[in-house]
């Protein structure tokens, strides 16, 4: 039984060591590229997940947008180069901080909006409360 359990362990073990392997480990020509492309993924949204940035997502589309990101980084373009190939393909998705322009006004204002108003609703509402109430006498017959 515990020759079993060992056997379990160390398959549980080994099991985990593979899993956290490097999700892709790309021929950085430097320490100083690296660091690049680490910033530059982060500032990138995942298409597929729920609020994750590129460098942390596991899904395919992430590791194709990584090694196309990688690749373009190797031909010599820019961030901004790469930044505005992901938007032409993908919107401003794609990326965490959107620019700020009328069609997504709503993204960034909205909020606001709504907090001032409900904050109108509860001073209304904390005003009429407050505000005494006349009773009416019964009708005299």
């Amino acid at each position: 039984m515990m020759r079993w359990l060992r056997f379990a362990v160390l398959g549980l073990m080994l099991g985990v060591a593979f899993a956290a392997t490097a999700i892709d480990a790309l021929p950085f020509k430097n320490t100083a590229q690296e660091v690049r492309f680490q910033n530059l993924t982060r500032q990138l949204r995942c298409l597929v997940c729920q609020n994750e940035d590129l460098a942390d997502s596991n899904a395919k589309l992430a590791q194709d947008l990584r090694l196309v990101i990688f690749q373009q980084m190797q031909a010599g373009r820019s961030d901004a180069q790469i930044k505005q190939w992901l938007v032409d393909r993908y919107s401003d998705y794609v990326l965490y901080k959107p620019p700020l322009k009328p069609s997504n006004y709503a993204l960034w204002f909205g909020p606001f909006v709504l907090l001032l108003l409900g904050a109108l609703g509860v001073w209304v509402y904390l005003r009429r409360r407050a505000q005494p109430q006349i009773a009416s006498a019964p009708d005299e017959e």
